[in-house]
């Protein structure tokens, strides 16, 4: 009798702020950052220099993902389809957004247990807490949420995730 394999990270079932399935297996091969995100947090304003990094490294491989999440002060009180608008006005984010989900918790999605388990465990510390997945599809690094998009420790954290040119 073999023991089932655990289930791949990008094959983890997910859907789109647009109430679409959405298959993170699209991602396979390049580096996907994680990011739990909050319109009514102190970082929200991280959501401009997380839309920089994406268009700054999308062409090599990069795809920054943020998924919003209410379990830290209720930061995160609005519905999907307010949530996406309120990215694409206020910060003009063309990265790819889902639907609002648990990250830490009773209820936690399956997708942050894998990504809290490969990161070495322990919970989400706060909202903008960031998972780099390798192009290997295992977890890279993981940053605290206070790490600024534009920081040299996640920019090290990204060229290396993404390689060589």
């Amino acid at each position: 009798m073999t023991a089932e394999a655990p289930p791949r990270l990008l094959d983890t079932a997910i859907t789109a702020i647009d109430g679409k399935p959405y298959a993170l297996s699209q991602h396979a091969g390049k580096v996907v950052l994680f990011v739990n995100v909050a319109s009514k947090c102190g970082l929200t304003p991280q959501y401009a220099g997380l839309e920089a990094l994406h268009q700054r490294y999308k062409d090599r491989g990069l795809v920054v993902i943020g998924v919003p999440a209410n379990e830290f002060g209720a930061q995160e009180p609005g519905t999907n389809a307010e949530i996406q608008t309120f990215c694409s006005t206020k910060f003009n984010v063309t990265f790819p957004m889902m639907g609002k989900i648990v990250v830490k918790g009773a209820g936690i999605h399956p997708l942050y247990q894998q990504l809290v388990a490969g990161s070495g465990g322990g919970e989400i510390e706060w909202n903008f807490a960031k998972i780099i997945v390798g192009r290997d599809g295992k977890v890279a690094a993981r940053l605290h949420p206070k790490v600024a998009p534009d920081s040299p420790e996640l920019q090290q954290a990204v060229e290396k995730a993404l390689g060589a040119p």
